[in-house]
């Protein structure tokens, strides 16, 4: 009874976990602890889910522990372009900051020529600041 109490108020926390790939996942009840385990292609993708994990059971749930590798540690994040997006908007997005954008556009240097053009579906590396 516990395992599914504890399971569903994490549910949002296993989605997330489906949708961002999360790979090697084990999900275990341990007493009245829920125990989720995995790997995240990118720090980004570690963060939601523990940003995710915060907002249901606070800084430091007593009732889940969560062991999250990471894949790649060398980038922050992947980002394919959307339409309409800009480098600022991107660097908002994950940094909270849109003069960020300038270290984006370093980090692709190499598909990006100029900072005020890119295209949807292009796939950037978002960098470690």
């Amino acid at each position: 009874m516990i395992y599914f109490m504890v399971k569903e108020k994490y549910q949002s926390v296993l989605d997330l976990g489906e949708k961002l790939n999360i790979q090697n996942g084990d999900v275990q009840i341990n007493g009245d602890t829920l125990e989720i385990r995995g790997t995240a292609a990118t720090p980004y993708h570690k963060n939601l889910l523990l940003d995710e994990i915060k907002k249901i059971g606070g800084a430091s749930p007593s009732d889940l522990i969560a062991d999250i590798k990471v894949a790649d540690e060398s980038i922050y994040a992947k980002h394919v372009v959307k339409n309409g997006e800009s480098l600022s908007l991107i660097a908002t997005h994950y940094f909270k900051n849109p003069l960020r954008y300038r270290q984006i556009f370093v980090a692709n240097i190499d598909i990006l020529k100029n900072p005020d053009l890119i295209h949807t579906g292009q796939e950037l590396v978002i960098p470690n600041l």
